[in-house]
């Protein structure tokens, strides 16, 4: 099955997608909809052409991040494979809409995407195993892992280059494992102004996504709506900078594609 979460002026409102329909439900995400197997009273129902797709998990306890898992990432860097998920964290404030438009900010000077494969977590989990994990998969969607390569590299740990506000579109649709054989192995890509900057598959996966729940679970207590991100794969030889008025286009096979306008902050600091 497939679920979102669409925007209706201020509030958000959990909805079933069926082909170019999108059936709102009386739930008030794409997560509380999958919990119910979208078996909800039915309040109204959309095109997806003019559907407000937004973030498909709004607010999650957690959000877990992979820096290396694709291989063709590993060997581009010139690193060795590890033996454990190298990890990083981000916050809810991170999160846009899939069709947002993202604001760069004016303080840095080095912005890059990273197309991301995400996990969205459907119910609690400690210390799993990994078949536990993969049945705890509500399902995935795509994510674009924007990155303040200035601020990343500023020291030893990424999070200031990771965690900027509103920087990191997820959505637009979350997909059950069912309907893309767990995620084993999906196309992905990210263009910037039609370029191709980024190509690969989720089976160039070092750690697959139930591997990655298990072992999080053993240090954290994951809860639903949680969201990892996967990794990202190479960049090709035209990835640059991302500058304002660039369209970025980042896709996954059987998942949809968020497509996010930038603009450059004129906004004074506050």
């Amino acid at each position: 099955m497939r679920f979102a979460t669409i925007r209706i002026e201020k509030r958000l409102c959990g909805a079933r997608v069926e082909n170019d329909r999108v059936v709102l439900l009386d739930a008030r995400d794409a997560v509380e909809a999958w919990a119910a197997g979208g078996h909800l009273p039915e309040t109204g129902e959309l095109s997806a052409a003019e559907a407000h797709f937004a973030r498909v998990s709004p607010t999650p306890a957690h959000i877990l991040c992979v820096g290396l898992n694709f291989r063709s990432h590993i060997a581009q860097l010139g690193y060795p494979i590890p033996e454990y998920p190298t990890l990083f964290a981000k916050f809810s404030s991170t999160l846009t809409g899939p069709r947002d438009v993202i604001v760069l900010p004016s303080v840095s000077e080095h912005i890059q995407g990273e197309v991301e494969l995400a996990v969205i977590v459907g119910r609690r989990l400690q210390r799993a195993k990994a078949t536990e994990a993969a049945a705890a998969i509500a399902g995935y969607t795509v994510a674009n892992d924007l990155s303040m390569r200035d601020w990343q590299h500023r020291s030893n740990e990424s999070l200031q280059g990771k965690v900027f506000d509103r920087s990191t579109p997820l959505g637009p649709i979350l997909v059950t494992p069912d309907e893309v054989d767990h995620a084993r192995d999906l196309q992905l890509s990210f263009h910037v102004d039609g370029v191709q900057w980024q190509s690969g598959s989720t089976s160039d996966m070092v750690f697959p996504p139930a591997e990655l729940l298990s072992y999080c679970s053993q240090f954290m207590t994951l809860e639903r709506g949680d969201v990892i991100l996967t990794g990202t794969p190479a960049a090709t030889s035209l990835a640059s900078d991302i500058h304002g008025g660039s369209l970025l286009v980042t896709a996954i096979e059987g998942l949809g594609k968020t497509i996010n306008p930038t603009r450059d902050d004129d906004a004074p600091a506050s």
